[in-house]
Formats: structure tokens, C-alpha cells, sequence
């Protein structure tokens, strides 16, 4: 498996690109802007987009998605919960961002306990709550994506449309800090972690 963090956009989320070496299949997690750096490293790194998966549906993690669509033809995937959110320009916050308004239809919605796979991997999806009501978190291999919801050492926002402290607070707490403590977290900004640090650190964690 090879993994690689971009920071993209004027947000600068991390977007992921999660590929299989055996059969050069590859998802991408968010895409807040910049879909050419996707396709200069698609060339470099010889792979195929099998799909784009978001861990929720704000604008700075889906903004390049228009952009990349328009060169290649990828589905998109999103939790049942954040659906509404990607296809209003006000909810997704692009109503009011450089980027423009943007509204998406995705092509699968994803539900807790969702099995992905690409190539030679499976990619669980974990519903996690809080930031967003549609928030997902994506287990492969030894590594979590975990979006807005856990960063090194905090949290994500709860104060806009659907957040909710006291789900973010379980979803971190109940769903994330349960996995192994060398689990490396890859957060949706920010540099990566692990789960036995945050344990310890994050002032979050239920100790």
C-alpha cells in the first residue's frame, strides 16, 4: 500500500491518495481544490482513481472535486447524513468561499460498517459524527483518515450546520481511540499522529 498526504487548496486540507501496489488502483479522500496536482500524481505514481471517498461535506475538502471530474470519470461517495450538505452551495459553505458555489451528486452513500475495496485492500467505513452529522473516519490497514474529526492534539469544530459536541466527543472518544495505540492517524489538516499519543495528549481524550 502506498499512501500520500497533499495539502490542498486554499484551506490547504489534507486530500489522500490511498493505492494498491499490486493493481495500481487508488481512492482519493477530499479534495478542497488544486484536482491538477491528482492528475500530475496519477502520471507519476501510475495509478487509477477507482473512486473519490469525503469524509464530510464541507467546501474546503470537495472543492477540486468539479474540476477533477471534468478531466476524469470517477464516482463519488459521502455518508447518507452529509448528502443534503453536498448538493446546497450554502450548507457545504462554498456559497461563501473563493471557490465558487458547488453542488455535487454523489453516486453512492455510504453507511457505518461499509466495506471499500481497492485492489487488494478493504477500506472500512466508521461513521463519526459531531463535525458534521455525515462525518466518516476510513480504516486501512494500519492507518485511520479521520477527516475533521480527531487532529493531533484537538478536535474538529462543532459550532456549523449539524455539529455537535457531544457527538464528536464519542465519535473520538468510543469509535477512534479504541484502535491500538501505533494506529497512525492521517487527520484532514494538520500533520499525522497516532493513537496511543492522543491517548495521552489530547485534551479530548476521556482519560
Amino acid at each position: 500500500m502506498i499512501v500520500e498526504r497533499l495539502p490542498l487548496g486554499v484551506y490547504a486540507a489534507n486530500c489522500y491518495i490511498v493505492m494498491c501496489e499490486d493493481t495500481k488502483e487508488a481512492m482519493i479522500v477530499d479534495l478542497g481544490g488544486e484536482p491538477e496536482e491528482i492528475i500530475k500524481k496519477s502520471k507519476e505514481l501510475d495509478f487509477k482513481i477507482k473512486f473519490i471517498v469525503l469524509t464530510h461535506g464541507h467546501g474546503d475538502h470537495i472543492a477540486g472535486i468539479p474540476g477533477l471530474l471534468n478531466v476524469i470519470s470517477c464516482p463519488v461517495y459521502i455518508h447518507e447524513k452529509d448528502e443534503e450538505m453536498i448538493l446546497d452551495p450554502k450548507l457545504n459553505l462554498t456559497a461563501v468561499m473563493s471557490t465558487g458555489r458547488i453542488s455535487i451528486k454523489p453516486d453512492r452513500l455510504l453507511k457505518d460498517g461499509d466495506i471499500l475495496s481497492i485492489g487488494n485492500l478493504e477500506i472500512e467505513v466508521i461513521h463519526t459524527p459531531g463535525h458534521t452529522m455525515g462525518g466518516i473516519s476510513l480504516k486501512v490497514e494500519n492507518y485511520l483518515i479521520t477527516g475533521d474529526t480527531l487532529f493531533k492534539g484537538s478536535i474538529g469544530r462543532t459550532d456549523l450546520h449539524g455539529g455537535s459536541y457531544e457527538a464528536i466527543i464519542d465519535s473520538v472518544n468510543n469509535k477512534l481511540l479504541r484502535y491500538s495505540d501505533d494506529t497512525i492517524i492521517l487527520p484532514g489538516h494538520g500533520p499525522a499522529t497516532n493513537i496511543g499519543l492522543e491517548k495521552k495528549t489530547n485534551p479530548f481524550a476521556i482519560k
